[in-house]
């Protein structure tokens, strides 16, 4: 849910969240451990997830209750791919909103799990500048910037997610959306649908790429 991640257990649930840095990997249990390995879940199977955390901001929670009803997740917006997010929803839910669209998009009272590099993307694929008042947005760009963000998500978990420096998944392997990425990062680059060179700005201290000729 969000950021976190459920493990149902028979007693209960444990809630993972894997902080800035923080990272699970597969191996045998009685592997040696290094350098900020954490914990280990041990498996019936003799192998064991466990958790890598050099930043420690990840953190480790039990529940044996509703686990979509402790507090940490009860008050959650949407998630991205299910029903709930469409256009109707994200156009009622920022009709009256002053602040820009980008970082609207990053805020988990209104959709949970677009990070930053999967906000520009989707974007660019909706043509909608990241500048642009929430407010403003009229109902087909709201249609259009939901199935962008349907689309980046699930092409990016497809390709295992983007590795831009350490990201690794469980088994090891380094995501490839990297290759697919239209602006996060390419600031100057040409865009690779008209051209124009890619630009950066800041929001809300974290960078934005966009295309200033295809995104209005």
């Amino acid at each position: 849910r969000a950021k976190y991640l459920l493990l149902e257990l028979e007693s209960g649930t444990l809630l993972l969240h894997l902080g800035m840095s923080g990272n699970l990997r597969v191996v045998p249990a009685q592997a040696p451990r290094v350098g900020h390995d954490h914990f280990d879940l041990v498996l019936d199977s003799g192998l064991a997830l466990r958790f890598n955390d050099p930043r420690r901001f990840g953190s480790l929670l039990y529940t044996r209750g509703d686990p979509r009803r402790h507090p940490l997740l009860a008050a959650l917006a949407p998630e991205p791919l299910t029903a709930a997010f469409d256009a109707d929803y994200l156009w009622r839910t920022t009709r009256h909103r002053r602040v820009a669209i980008k970082q609207l998009l990053m805020n988990s009272r209104l959709v949970v799990g677009v990070g930053n590099i999967y906000a520009s993307e989707a974007l660019f694929r909706a043509r909608i500048r990241p500048q642009r008042r929430a407010r403003t947005l009229s109902r087909a760009d709201a249609a259009r910037l939901v199935r962008g963000v349907r689309a980046v998500l699930s092409q990016a978990i497809r390709a295992g997610g983007t590795t831009l420096r350490d990201y690794l998944g469980a088994d090891g392997a380094p995501g490839y959306f990297r290759q697919r990425l239209y602006v996060y990062e390419r600031q100057g680059k040409p865009c690779r649908r008209c051209g124009t060179a890619v630009r950066a700005v800041t929001q809300g201290q974290r960078s934005t790429y966009y295309c200033p000729s295809c995104q209005k």
